[in-house]
Parts: structure tokens; C-alpha cells; sequence
């Protein structure tokens, strides 16, 4: 079967970070818009006469020198001499990160960025908008498979190798310019929409994870609050159907229609402008969620995120409705052992345990040895069994002892580690809600006024932290301890 392809662009070399983001933005535009016509005509009827295929848009980068890098930033440059490439993908949603690291490689290294058509085609699936509607019904009536004139998804482009540090490349190139392809990212934001409620593009930069319903509630609640009252920094609140609420500062109002129902991992956004507010999910319960939601999340780049949970404490010493600040991880959730070996260590982050660790004296008021009182810092250990307690108490109670934990979750250290497989920066919050190992739990109507009001200010917390990240330059919050001996030059 002939292959029907649209006429090639040829690979361009630009100075400009602006005018080459417009190139690959116009070859994106223009292959994805090919695939979309010849879908529409065949639901017309008209059959194309061969294999009908598109390429996504390529950026390529050369360099020449072993020589370092001024730059404080722990991404931008590239490590060794050679050709660096990548496809490019929704340049519209990626233009400010695209702009941003253009800018910083050329300014890093000089040359020029080039770019051209790749050799990977873009499936039709992902050539499609979810918004628009397509005539499925004459399409099936044709009886002739899609993937027979269309290229479909291929799992072979959309794995982490790049990002777990497994892809080996050849000497002198092409290195991965990027830690994820255009497919993968594809296959991504188009996952999130399905698992969140909302478009990939109303995600911020500063992520907060929960397991308990309470705190979307609150956050909501908080959301509206500023919308109404013309809060100076965030400019709109989306909810999952993508409802959007706008500040009353720029003339307020709402536009959209909520969900019908809720979805699997409801996603809230408080949005600013270049995308510097702050989103929250209730990833619900569990290990497989909680690597689910980030997988997708990661291809976004975002700046840092959070999990602000309940935990089981497991000190005597605990009260319910006391907060753990983790600093290190036991991983027994084993959704990760195959992408991130047990033998690397998730580090705590200085830059996240400072923002925490202020917003927590700022919001409850309490400084120095005072914060011990409510909070400790120490070991959380994420299992992938919720019923762990119905096992045999000694074997899990001398595990628990021996790595010093002092909580016990089913969701921190999957994003913990997920953020130090993506290079996202991370950090854990916990509230104590019950002592399994010392018999206390909380029953239904016997929350002490103590801990209503820890987990009234946990998302407070939570909330100011981010703010704080939010202020830091790229230079301090992005760490360099998440960095690879030979990493990609894309933040």
C-alpha cells in the first residue's frame, strides 16, 4: 500500500528561541491537521488510496565541546560532544517550557537549534482533539480497521527508558534531548484527562496529592473564596468537566458544565498565569494510584509536588492529628521496583523540607521547639497492603522498628520516588489519624477538638508551602541531586 503523506518541511536551523518554537508549532500543526482531514473524509466515505501518515515535529541540537556550563540551573546544558534530538509534541501547551529551555541551551552552548520532521509518525489517536466529535457511526459502517490507513499507538515509543536511565545511546549520538517522546507525552495528556475530569491544560506547576476527600473539599471552599474576593495572584478555578470560575478581578463569571460524575482521580485547578498555581488531586487510595496519576502528571514538568495525607503513627509518643514531615522512605509499595530498584535512595529535598517546615510555623504559629510538639520528622513507610495490621504483628513490627519509621502510608513513597525518577522535586506531609500498633483509632464522632483543628490546617500548610516553592528561582528549587551522571538538557 502507498504511503499518502503531506509534503515534507525541511529541516531549519534558528538563533531564535521564538521563531524556532513557531516552525515546530507549524509542522505540528499542519501533519496533525492532514491525519484529521483524511479522518473526516473517510467518514464520508472516501477511502484514501494508500497508508495515510504524518511525522511529528523534531528539534535537534549540536554540540562540540567538553566545556562546562556557567549556568547554576541543574538542567540546560549537554554533557558531551554530539547530536542531541527530540520530538516535539502540543507546542501550544508546551510554548512557555519549549521558549524557556530554546533559551537557556542556546544561551548555555551558542550554535543554533534545528528543526525539521522526525522519522517517528504521529498516531492518529493522538492527532485528534478530544473535543471534537467525530461521525464514529459511519465509520464503523465502513468495516475497514482504522489502524489499516492510520499508524496507531505504539507501546514500543511510549516506555521510560530515557527517564529511568536505561536508555544506553550510541557513542556520539543522538542523546535524548528530553526525558520523555512526543508519543508518551501523548499518551499522557490524554490519560489525564481521563483519569482527572479536566484538560491536560489547565494543570499548574505545583502539584498536591490527597488521599482523603476532606481536603478537596477545604481546597474548593478556599478556591471560590479568592475567585470572589479578586485575589490578586490566581486568576481562575477549574473543576473536574473543565467548570471554570473566574476571578471577579477580571470580571468574574463561570463558563462549562461540571461532571456528570466524578472521576477516578478528580483534579481541582487554582490557575495563575504561565501556569503558576496550584492544582490538586484525590488520587484516592493506594500505591497503583499514586504512580498512575504522576506517571501522566510527570510529562507536564511541573515544578514540584506534595502528598498531603493521613497516616497511621506508629509512636506511642504520637497524638492523633500530629503531622510527620518525612524524611526518608520504606518501600513496600512495589509498583516501582522494576522502573526504580529498592537499591536507590529517595532523598529527602532541603529546598521542600524548608517550605514545609516554614509554612508549618507560619500557619499554626509555633516556631523553633515549639513545632515538635505537632510535628515530627522522620521515616514513612508506603505498603501496598491496606489490611497490613491482619498480618503477623512481630515480623512487621521489627521491619517498622528497624527502618525507624514513624508513619505508615499506602501512597507517599510512590510519589516520592516518582518524583525522583521524573526529576520533580517532592515532599511529604502527613496527619496522624489513627495508632494501629497501640489500639487507638478513631471512631465516628470522637475527633478531639485537637485534631479537627490539625487537619483543618493541614492544607493551609500545604497551600503556603507550595507559595513559598512558587517564589524560589528555578536555581534553588530545582535540585541537583535529582540529576543523572549524563541527563537531558529539557528541564
Amino acid at each position: 500500500m502507498p504511503t499518502i503523506s503531506p509534503d515534507p518541511f525541511p529541516q531549519q536551523a534558528f538563533t531564535d528561541p521564538q521563531a524556532a518554537y513557531e516552525y515546530a508549532a507549524e509542522i505540528y500543526r499542519r501533519n496533525t491537521a492532514f491525519i484529521r482531514d483524511k479522518l473526516f473524509e473517510l467518514a464520508k466515505g472516501n477511502v484514501p488510496k494508500g497508508k495515510v501518515r504524518a511525522y511529528y515535529p523534531e528539534v535537534q541540537v549540536t554540540s562540540t565541546s567538553y566545556r562546562k556550563s556557567d549556568s547554576t540551573l541543574p538542567y540546560g546544558f549537554l554533557h558531551s560532544p554530539g547530536i542531541y534530538r527530540t520530538t516535539l509534541t502540543a507546542p501550544e501547551l508546551f510554548k512557555n517550557y519549549l521558549l524557556e529551555n530554546f533559551t537557556i541551551i542556546l544561551k548555555n552552548h551558542g550554535g543554533a537549534i534545528h528543526v525539521g520532521e522526525s522519522a517517528t509518525p504521529i498516531p492518529l489517536h493522538f492527532a485528534v482533539d478530544e473535543n471534537e466529535r467525530l461521525d464514529g457511526q459511519s465509520l464503523n459502517n465502513l468495516g475497514i480497521p482504522l489502524r489499516d490507513i492510520f499508524d496507531t499507538p505504539d507501546l514500543t515509543d511510549t516506555d521510560d527508558e530515557i527517564a529511568n536511565g536505561t536508555f544506553i545511546p550510541p557513542v556520539g549520538g543522538p542523546y535524548p534531548l528530553a526525558a520523555f517522546t512526543a508519543p508518551r507525552i501523548d499518551y499522557s495528556l490524554h490519560r489525564l484527562s481521563h483519569y482527572t475530569g479536566t484538560e491536560a491544560r489547565h494543570f499548574q506547576n505545583f502539584v498536591i496529592f490527597t488521599n482523603y476527600s476532606f481536603y478537596i473539599d477545604e481546597f474548593c471552599r478556599i478556591a471560590k473564596e479568592h475567585m470572589a474576593a479578586g485575589h490578586p495572584h490566581y486568576d481562575t478555578f477549574i473543576e473536574p468537566g473543565n467548570l471554570i470560575t473566574t476571578n471577579q478581578r477580571l470580571g468574574g463569571g463561570t463558563t462549562g458544565v461540571a461532571a456528570a460524575r466524578i472521576p477516578q482521580m478528580p483534579a481541582y485547578h487554582l490557575a495563575a498565569g504561565r501556569s503558576r498555581g496550584i492544582t490538586m488531586v484525590n488520587i484516592g487510595v493506594g500505591p497503583s494510584n499514586a504512580k498512575t496519576i504522576t506517571d501522566h502528571i510527570a510529562v507536564l514538568r511541573p515544578h514540584a509536588w506534595l502528598m498531603l495525607g493521613h497516616c497511621a503513627g506508629l509512636r506511642n509518643s504520637q497524638e492523633l492529628g500530629d503531622y510527620v514531615l518525612a524524611h526518608a522512605y520504606v518501600r513496600e509499595d512495589h509498583v516501582l521496583d522494576a522502573d526504580l530498584p529498592l537499591t536507590v535512595p529517595v532523598p529527602a529535598l532541603a529546598e521542600v523540607q524548608v517550605a514545609l517546615e516554614q509554612a508549618v510555623a507560619e500557619v499554626t504559629k509555633l516556631e523553633g521547639l515549639e513545632t515538635k510538639k505537632i510535628m515530627r520528622t522522620g521515616t514513612v513507610a508506603t505498603f501496598d497492603n491496606r489490611n497490613w495490621e491482619l498480618r503477623d504483628q512481630k515480623e512487621i513490627t521489627q521491619r517498622l522498628s528497624q527502618s525507624r519509621a514513624v508513619a505508615l502510608d499506602m501512597e507517599s513513597a510512590t510519589i516520592a520516588a516518582n518524583g525522583f525518577r521524573f526529576r520533580v522535586p517532592y515532599g511529604t506531609l502527613l496527619c496522624v489519624s489513627d495508632k494501629p500498633l497501640h489500639g487507638e483509632l478513631k471512631l465516628p464522632g470522637m475527633a478531639s477538638a485537637f485534631y479537627r483543628t490539625q487537619v483543618n490546617r493541614h492544607l493551609l500548610i500545604g497551600l503556603r508551602a507550595m507559595e513559598i516553592l512558587r517564589d524560589q528561582p528555578a536555581e534553588r528549587l530545582h535540585s541537583r541531586k535529582l540529576r543523572s551522571f549524563a541527563e537531558t538538557a529539557f528541564q
